[in-house]
């Protein structure tokens, strides 16, 4: 008797478990099918961390990289100073003749050496784009960019401002791959 009624308890206990796991696989496979249906961020979150993600998927993928030489502390330091000089300088624009004078600066240590070791370096390299020509100077708080070209140009230059001109060309990603790779790019 004491068999029969624990039949019942038993039946219970096996059905239950077997309902579980099955909700669980339902579950698992609804969130699988999910996210590989789903559209998938491209970027990890923040764009340094972005574009560092890219350097070392470049490098991993490189047989030639010379991994004693790799610098991506370096590269941080130049995308912390592209963020300082993006976000947290102010500009003064004059316009001239022929294109423009722009004044960056900041009353914050770090972001004013960001803004030297940016445009100094950037100028140089820059010169020459759209047959314009850059040049850079230091001054207490920052730095001087200027910029001129065709007199039909000068409007564009303006209004491009500092940052518009900083982003000509496609410098950059080759830029940051010499650095990580401990290369000088200037």
């Amino acid at each position: 008797m004491k068999h029969l009624l624990m039949l019942p308890i038993v039946l219970m206990l096996v059905i239950s478990s077997s309902l579980a796991e099955t909700a669980a696989h339902s579950h698992a496979d609804m969130h699988q099918h999910r996210i590989s249906d789903a559209f998938v961020p491209k970027e990890p979150g923040q764009g340094a961390f972005a574009s560092v993600q890219e350097i070392v998927e470049l490098l991993l993928s490189d047989p030639q990289t010379n991994w004693e030489r790799v610098d991506l502390e370096a590269l941080r330091v130049h995308l912390a100073d592209m963020d300082n000089v993006t976000l947290y300088s102010t500009v003064a624009v004059e316009a001239l003749i022929d294109g423009a004078r722009f004044t960056v600066t900041s009353k914050q240590d770090t972001v004013r050496l960001s803004i030297k070791n940016m445009f100094l370096a950037h100028s140089l390299e820059m010169s020459g784009t759209f047959g314009w020509n850059l040049s850079a100077e230091e001054v207490p708080e920052g730095a001087v960019l200027t910029v001129t070209g065709p007199i039909e140009d000068a409007s564009k230059i303006k209004g491009l401002s500092f940052i518009g001109v900083m982003t000509l060309g496609m410098h950059h990603q080759s830029h940051h791959l010499a650095i990580a790779r401990g290369e000088n790019p200037h």
